[in-house]
């Protein structure tokens, strides 16, 4: 299947993915017409004046979500700016509505500073019930988010950080199980610290802060004794996620690892590489559409468990296991803020979905009966 061609017909064909529905859609009669704009309207415009809380008692705010970005890292194809990014930004709000029936509108920003994104968010954000971020690159998609949490009293979440972390932890959970292991014992090693790679050790260290974890970049292993890190890789070594005790390259710290965990570059990890592992590594290859090592090479070279982005392949790891799910508990609970331990439990949440785990099934699948429900019914 050529699905390129297929995307390109398809979205030509229907002009786009998203489209509008009344909630009432019954005979729009002139009673109707009147309580639902003027003169009736009014009363809702008081009572919400008066009681701003009663919003989403009132509006669709009670289940719509923002999916916002400016096009700086979109997909594999980097910043192609925000009309480009158009069609992602719907693709995110056809799956808020097919998995979790959530209204989600798809925002693109001609803004790139942390500092107009964050004004753009924060003036359009009565209009919603929850945030979630999209496609904006590190660093500044660290402080934008943060800043956001802070300062929205609404559910904000960058799902290219979050919603792969959850899905890894949720993968690796089902991984060291059915290897009779201990991620409080491991080590995992982390090719590539960006907005995933960074999220994803954070939340891995906050599950099971006995893991040791070392991280390389383009330049190497992240340690203690280079002059050349940016703040964020600095702040994981002083807060003690990344142990910055050793240097190298990549090839010297996979040797003797029991995970790797790649969110970098397509064909980085060689099968010798995974040779000198511990027995039976942990592969979790999420460079997409193109691994940094394909699963049957890697499975050649002595790894027992195998996940990717792909869905050609077993153990996919999918976004759209997590956001949903979360989003549709937030509003449904009036949660807040996602917090860590709100991640971890949607990571549970969705590793207890698989019955019986084996090495070609850690994830479910995204079709999981019951999925978004259970997902859902952890974020209180």
């Amino acid at each position: 299947m050529n699905y390129d061609q297929l995307a390109l017909d398809l979205h030509k064909q229907y002009g786009g993915k998203i489209t509008l529905k009344l909630r009432d859609g019954s005979q729009l009669d002139r009673d109707k017409l009147s309580a639902y704009y003027t003169p009736g309207v009014a009363a809702v415009c008081r009572e919400i004046a008066a009681h701003p809380d009663k919003m989403p008692v009132y509006t669709w705010t009670n289940n719509l979500v923002a999916v916002i970005s400016d096009g700086s890292a979109v997909l594999g194809l980097g910043d192609i700016g925000p009309r480009a990014s158009m069609p992602v930004m719907e693709g995110k709000a056809l799956l808020f509505k097919h998995f979790a029936n959530v209204d989600a509108v798809p925002i693109v920003l001609d803004v790139h500073e942390p500092d107009e994104i964050i004004a753009a968010v924060k003036a359009i954000a009565p209009s919603f019930g929850g945030i979630n971020l999209e496609d904006i690159s590190a660093p500044k998609c660290f402080e934008v988010e943060e800043r956001l949490k802070n300062e929205l009293d609404i559910p904000v979440m960058h799902d290219d950080q979050h919603g792969t972390a959850i899905v890894t932890l949720a993968g690796l959970i089902n991984a060291e199980n059915i290897l009779g292991r201990d991620l409080n014992s491991s080590r995992a090693v982390f090719s590539g610290v960006g907005a995933a790679g960074v999220a994803i050790m954070r939340l891995l260290k906050e599950y099971a802060p006995g893991l040791t974890i070392h991280a390389v970049d383009s330049r190497g292993m992240i340690s203690s004794g280079r002059d050349d890190l940016n703040p964020i890789k600095k702040q994981l070594l002083d807060e003690g996620t990344i142990a910055g005790d050793v240097s190298g390259t990549l090839t010297d710290a996979v040797k003797d690892a029991d995970i790797f965990v790649g969110v970098s570059a397509p064909g980085i990890l060689t099968p010798d590489m995974i040779k000198t592992m511990n027995s039976d590594p942990i592969i979790f290859a999420l460079a997409n559409p193109d691994p940094e090592i394909m699963p049957d090479v890697a499975k050649q070279a002595g790894a027992a468990i195998v996940a990717t982005g792909r869905s050609d392949f077993p153990n996919q790891v999918n976004n759209a296991l997590a956001f949903p799910g979360i989003f549709r508990g937030a509003l449904d609970h009036g949660v807040k803020k996602i917090t860590g331990e709100h991640k971890i439990a949607a990571a549970e949440a969705i590793a207890g979905l698989v019955e019986n785990p084996t090495v070609n099934e850690i994830i479910p699948s995204v079709f999981a009966p019951n999925l978004v429900e259970t997902v859902a019914d952890v974020i209180r």
